[in-house]
C-alpha cells in the first residue's frame, strides 16, 4: 500500500476569465523507502502540489490518501492531527519559533508528539547537518542556511512517515547541498520514509528513485533511476 496516494487530483483558483488551473488532473504514489524528487520551473505548480499532497490546501477535485486515510473524510481538527504524526515539512520559509533556541524548538515538539527520535539519534542527526554547536542559539543568529539545516533536522526529528520538501538545499552551497540530499536518501531508506523533494536544481536527482516534471500544472514521470550494484 502506497504511503501516499493522490487519486485525479485538481487544484483550481478563481473562475471564468480569472481562472487559473494551477494543477491539472493528477495520480501519483509514493511508498516505502522512495526518494522522489519533483521538478520544474518557478510558477510550474510544484509548492501547489506540495501543499496539497500534505494536507495544508485542499483540493478542487480529487483524493488525497495518507496511510489509508482519506483526507476528505476527516474534519480539520483530525486533518492537523495527522499532519503532525505522519508528515514532516521542509518548506522554503524555515518556519523557526523565534524566541526559541533551536534546542527548544525540538523540545516543543515533544511536548505535541510521541515517538520521536531519541537523544543518540538527534544527536548523530545534528552532527550529520553540521547544526550541533547551534542548539542554544536564536534564529536570528542563524544564517539562512543554518536555519535550513535546523528546519531540516526539525521535520526529522518526529520520525515521519513521509517528508515534503520544497527546495531544502535552496539556501546551502553545494557541498552542503549535495550532503542533505544524502541524509534525506539515508534517512528514507533506514526509516522507510516516503520523501518527496521539489526542487528546480537538476543536479540533486542522482540519488532518487523517481523524478516527476510538472510543466504548466501537468505532473508526469519523468524518470525512474536506475542504478547497478
Amino acid at each position: 500500500m502506497a504511503i501516499l496516494e493522490l487519486k485525479k487530483v485538481q487544484k483550481t483558483f478563481g473562475s471564468g476569465k480569472t481562472k487559473v488551473e494551477a494543477m491539472k488532473e493528477t495520480d501519483f504514489k509514493a511508498g516505502k523507502g522512495e526518494l522522489i524528487a519533483v521538478i520544474g520551473p518557478s510558477g510550474s505548480g510544484k509548492s501547489t502540489f506540495l501543499t496539497i499532497a500534505g494536507g495544508l490546501q485542499t483540493p478542487t477535485n480529487g483524493e488525497v490518501v495518507i496511510n489509508g486515510t482519506a483526507l476528505s473524510d476527516i474534519k480539520e481538527k483530525k486533518r492537523a492531527k495527522l499532519r503532525l504524526k505522519e508528515v514532516g515539512f521542509v518548506l522554503q520559509a524555515s518556519n523557526l519559533v523565534p524566541y526559541l533556541n533551536v534546542a527548544q524548538q525540538m523540545h516543543v515538539l515533544d511536548k505535541v508528539k510521541k515517538g520521536n527520535m531519541g537523544r543518540e539519534e538527534a544527536e548523530a542527526l545534528y552532527q550529520s547537518l553540521g547544526i550541533e554547536h547551534l542548539l542554544y542559539n536564536f534564529p536570528k543568529d542563524l544564517s539562512g542556511g543554518e536555519k535550513q539545516r535546523v528546519a531540516i533536522a526539525k521535520a526529522l526529528y518526529t520520525n515521519p512517515s513521509i517528508i515534503l520538501a520544497d527546495e531544502p538545499t535552496a539556501s546551502l552551497d553545494s557541498d552542503r547541498a549535495f550532503e542533505v540530499m544524502g541524509i534525506l536518501k539515508e534517512m528514507t531508506k533506514e526509516k522507510q520514509t516516503a520523501t518527496i523533494v521539489v526542487t528546480h536544481d537538476t543536479r540533486l536527482i542522482n540519488d532518487c528513485d523517481k523524478v516527476y516534471k510538472i510543466t504548466d500544472g501537468k505532473m508526469e514521470l519523468h524518470e525512474i533511476m536506475r542504478r547497478t550494484t
